[in-house]
């Protein structure tokens, strides 16, 4: 069943000084509530908060994964590009045995970067949500 849509029709005025307005956008930033009018409602009514919380270790590792998934991009690149230009050179027979057998290298190294790239997405998504 819906809940029912409260009509608030009374308005409360409230002054603050410049530091308790201050401590007030604190203590709003660090809860859940979308809208500041909605956090002061629940601290008159004692109703109660739900605060975010952060641990800063896995705030740090977070800021490491992503530093890491920005650099994988260019090495894969310069990797295949690499590899790319090694092909042009085929007209000598060493280059052929050895893109040859580099191939499987290749695959391993994408395959891998692949993996770390989905672990640090699945590992963001997971930080995001806490």
């Amino acid at each position: 069943m819906k809940e029912e849509k409260k009509n608030r029709t009374r308005w409360l005025h409230l002054r603050l000084s410049e530091k308790e307005y201050e401590v007030l956008q604190q203590y709003f930033a660090d809860s859940v509530c979308p809208k500041i009018s909605d956090f002061a409602r629940k601290n008159l009514l004692r109703k109660p908060i739900v605060l975010k919380s952060r641990n800063a270790s896995i705030d740090e590792l977070m800021a490491e994964l992503i530093r890491l998934r920005t650099e994988l991009n260019p090495i894969g690149n310069n990797f295949n590009q690499a590899v790319k230009k090694l092909h042009t050179l085929s007209h000598i027979s060493e280059f052929k045995v050895w893109i040859l057998s580099f191939e499987t290298d290749k695959k391993m190294l994408f395959n891998s970067i692949d993996a770390i790239k989905n672990t640090i997405q699945n590992l963001a998504e997971k930080w995001l949500q806490s």
